[in-house]
């Protein structure tokens, strides 16, 4: 098949998709190409405070945020389960930091409102770091910790 009408195809497939979707209303208009704001210097950071300074100052400490599932020892830094629990009411988005990282940010989710505010992921780390719960409720920020050790390094080691 020739790759201009396999492209023709697949692009008339997405608009039939999107056109369902907005039918439904499960799509708003404006939304299908939109994307979320993104925090460009929050994922250029280099540093845990160059990070806080990108998402708007330093956060307060908080013993509702909880680190679920993840090891205290991974064996392989390529892929460290990472999970975060808050039950800070109203929270609006989970970022995850990893200090020894080259870019401490590795996730970020925003948590839409009547939400279970509960992430999971996978992460990159390079070497044993402190990885950090970076929770926004209510328009404020607040953090928590824990020190994850990796026995084979995963980002170039």
């Amino acid at each position: 098949m020739d790759s201009g009408r396999r492209d023709a195809l697949k692009a008339g497939g997405s608009v039939s998709l999107l056109t369902l979707l907005a039918a439904a209303g499960w799509l708003k208009p404006g939304e299908a190409g939109a994307q979320g704001a993104w925090n460009k210097a929050a994922f250029e950071a280099k540093s845990i405070p160059d990070a806080y300074k990108a998402f708007g100052g330093a956060p307060a400490q908080a013993k509702e945020i909880a680190f679920v599932a993840t090891p205290d020892i991974a064996e392989n830094g390529a892929v460290v389960p990472i999970g975060v629990t808050s039950s800070l009411p109203k929270t609006e988005q989970i970022a995850i930091l990893v200090e020894k990282n080259p870019n401490v940010l590795a996730a970020s989710f925003d948590i839409p409102a009547g939400t279970e505010a509960t992430v999971t992921t996978r992460v990159k780390m390079g070497q044993s770091s402190n990885v950090y719960a970076l929770v926004k409720a209510d328009g404020k920020y607040y953090v928590a910790q824990k020190e994850v050790k990796v026995t084979l390094g995963g980002c170039g080691g």
